[in-house]
């Protein structure tokens, strides 16, 4: 009787009467999502960064960072002419990966500092799971051996995590030089590779290759800041680039007027010290980049200013508290010490959000995900059944769960999966984005569906010890697959 049930589950067609009715709906990849409530009608002060808030690069970018620097390498450090065989590969590594500097493996971690089997990388190539565990005793990373608080490799630390999304060539070029030594089994330390490449990587930015022309898009950019001020609100920019950098970027994107937007406009910022350093005076800069030597004693519209510091520019301005809004793509430079320290609001734009939100709102995914959970309910509930009989199934559904857990994964990355999951787990990078961001969304453009009286709501989900009576609820933002079309180019 036992083995007949387990046959009627294995239907064809039982998977997809455990669809719930909400799986019809799709989530509107222009979504504004909320980790913790927050009003627009409060914010009355709007900042920005530039690289990957306001100006957007296309991939052919990446493929030239990586060309100059692997040419850097080759001519500068003296590293072997055959590294001009690797060609850069967009969609090999994703952000958010650790990187252990002293055994040269790229690797996801997870919220538990757990590292997720399958997606450790020596060079181009995986390593088996058995030789993962051998190394690292486990699968846990100790938290001393982690990355420092800004994901750097500091003061023993021996992990470094990539967060911005200039760090993807990066993380490219490290795996094909690894990949070349290995190859000819060329004797290397580690530490001094990547201590190469970062700079290498250091040395292109310097050089001021002209980001203008590898912009994608800036009509929307522009678009947002308009109806930002047209509101009445104040805008500021906070920016590592250098101002030449930034104008030329934001005369293709807004143009020559961009300066009258915004209140006050600070470059070469060094962030995160910008937040935290209270030694670096502001300066102020000619657009032809003469210096003043002059003190600053008001942040005044229309000029630009070199460095500085956060306690600086609050003192200065009286922007304080949860009044400001300040938006950045680096949740750890842009966004961290800002709402920990100073209870300002943050936002933070996630480009790859768009993509995965267009996968997860796949027949192919939904039908994946929701056959994986009840598979995952099926084996918890059956555990209990100890005959030899049952314990067979169970083993039978635990080797299906795992090769569904695979397929789901090379849904969004053949290597490493989603930005958001390892698993079931949120990444370490889900992590600190629920942390240090209020909002999060694919870009500013988001802004352009909601209005300045809109509050936004986190999705109330059900502890892992509470009962889930009420029903999911979903943001109000995300549409049903109907209104979602209707909002697509060419729909009246």
């Amino acid at each position: 009787m036992m083995q007949h049930q387990y046959t009627l589950l294995f239907h064809p067609l039982y998977p997809l009467a455990l669809i719930p009715e909400i799986s019809k709906n799709s989530v509107n990849p222009n979504t504004i999502f909320a980790n913790n409530e927050m009003s627009l009608d409060n914010i009355e002060i709007y900042g920005f960064d530039y690289d990957y808030t306001l100006a957007f690069y296309s991939r052919r970018l990446h493929t030239l960072i990586f060309n100059i620097a692997r040419d850097i390498l080759i001519q500068e450090h003296r590293y072997p002419e055959g590294l001009q065989e690797y060609e850069y590969t967009p969609d090999f590594v994703i952000r958010g990966l650790h990187y252990d500097v002293q055994k040269a493996l790229l690797m996801k971690i997870d919220a538990f500092h757990y590292i997720q089997l399958g997606t450790v990388y020596r060079g181009l190539h995986p390593v088996p799971d058995k030789e993962v565990i051998a190394m690292y005793d486990g699968s846990h990373v100790p938290l001393e051996n982690m990355s420092d608080f800004y994901g750097k490799s500091s003061h023993g630390h021996t992990m470094k995590q990539y967060m911005d999304i200039f760090s993807l060539p990066e993380m490219n070029l490290l795996c094909c030089v690894n990949d070349y030594f290995m190859k000819h089994n060329i004797d290397y330390e580690p530490v001094h590779l990547y201590k190469d490449v970062k700079a290498a990587i250091g040395d292109v930015h310097v050089k001021g290759i002209l980001y203008r022309n590898y912009i994608s898009y800036g009509e929307q950019t522009h678009a947002v800041l308009k109806k930002l001020y047209e509101d009445g609100k104040k805008m500021f920019l906070i920016t590592n680039s250098p101002f030449d950098f930034v104008d030329r970027g934001m005369n293709y994107i807004v143009g020559t007027e961009w300066r009258e937007l915004f209140d006050i406009v600070i470059v070469q910022a060094d962030k995160p010290g910008f937040f935290n350093d209270r030694r670096k005076p502001f300066r102020r800069v000619t657009d032809k980049g003469v210096l003043h030597w002059d003190r600053i004693h008001k942040l005044e519209k229309g000029n630009i200013y070199k460095q500085g510091n956060l306690y600086e520019f609050l003192r200065l301005t009286g922007w304080r508290g949860s009044k400001v809004l300040y938006f950045g793509d680096h949740i750890y430079s842009d966004l961290a010490d800002l709402t920990l320290k100073h209870g300002w609001r943050t936002g933070a734009i996630i480009p790859e959000l768009r993509k995965e939100v267009k996968i997860m709102n796949t027949k192919e995914y939904v039908h994946l995900m929701t056959w994986l959970q009840g598979l995952t309910g099926l084996i918890e509930h059956m555990q209990v059944h100890r005959d030899p009989a049952s314990q067979a199934v169970v083993q039978e559904w635990i080797k299906e769960r795992e090769a569904m857990r695979s397929q789901t994964k090379n849904i969004f990355n053949a290597q490493f999966g989603s930005l958001f999951r390892t698993y079931h787990n949120p990444t370490y990078f889900s992590r600190r984005l629920s942390r240090f961001a209020d909002i999060y969304m694919a870009s500013l453009s988001c802004l352009l569906n909601y209005d300045f009286q809109h509050t936004f709501f986190p999705r109330r989900t059900p502890l892992q010890h509470e009962s889930p009576f009420w029903p999911e609820q979903t943001s109000a933002g995300q549409l049903s697959q109907s209104a979602y079309a209707d909002t697509q180019p060419g729909k009246p």
